[in-house]
């Protein structure tokens, strides 16, 4: 074998270990799949207030996540005092937006409400559990609705006792909010203000 043969021998045995090498040190990206579930931390991130839905209606299987997200809320004494009212008739969204000028085009509102004569009192006498229990239970829906690619926006731009009135609701019953929920529209965004948050120190304190 000539020095030039040789030479060649040598040149190839060092490509093939540099090519091995670089190829060990670079593992393949791992691609998040289209259709992966969003984390919790994806949803409460992603999650916006939306202002322009879409008229095509949640789908029921959509729809059935939402609801079921909300009975699962904790309350306290698990007394579960929420009730909540699917709206998408147009009677029954004419009388809302009578009341509200916030829907924004949504097909379903959401009405949730809380039976004021089933609460949990604290000590003291003063205040009862029933706004809290009813926006936990609003809170779970309206990020359940965001993992299934729905939108939402609370509202509480409006009166509860004329909304109750309105929907021929039990004098018993408090009306918390609403969450229109829908498909977002092509206009769709997130206000400039959404993206403003204090920095964490501003509002948690170690003790």
């Amino acid at each position: 074998m000539n020095s030039i043969v040789k030479k060649l021998v040598l040149l190839c045995g060092s490509a093939c270990v540099l090519f091995s090498c670089n190829t060990a040190e670079k593992q393949p990206v791992e691609q998040k799949p289209a259709d992966a579930p969003m984390s919790y931390m994806d949803i409460v991130r992603e999650r916006y207030s939306c202002r322009s839905f879409d008229s095509v209606q949640v789908k029921r299987e959509h729809l059935d996540v939402i609801l079921e997200a909300g009975r699962l809320a904790p309350t306290a004494k698990n007394l579960q005092e929420q009730h909540v009212y699917v709206c998408q008739s147009p009677e029954v969204l004419a009388k809302i937006d009578s009341l509200c000028p916030c829907r924004y085009g949504a097909p379903t509102c959401l009405v949730v409400t809380w039976d004021a004569t089933n609460v949990f009192t604290y000590p003291g006498g003063k205040y009862d559990s029933g706004a809290e229990d009813a926006t936990i239970v609003a809170t779970h829906m309206m990020l359940a609705a965001k993992s299934v690619g729905v939108e939402s926006c609370w509202i509480n731009f409006f009166d509860p006792d004329a909304m109750r009135n309105a929907l021929n609701l039990s004098k018993n019953e408090k009306v918390l909010m609403l969450l229109p929920i829908g498909y977002a529209g092509k206009n769709a965004a997130p206000n400039q203000n959404h993206f403003s948050r204090k920095p964490i120190e501003e509002t948690v304190t170690y003790k």
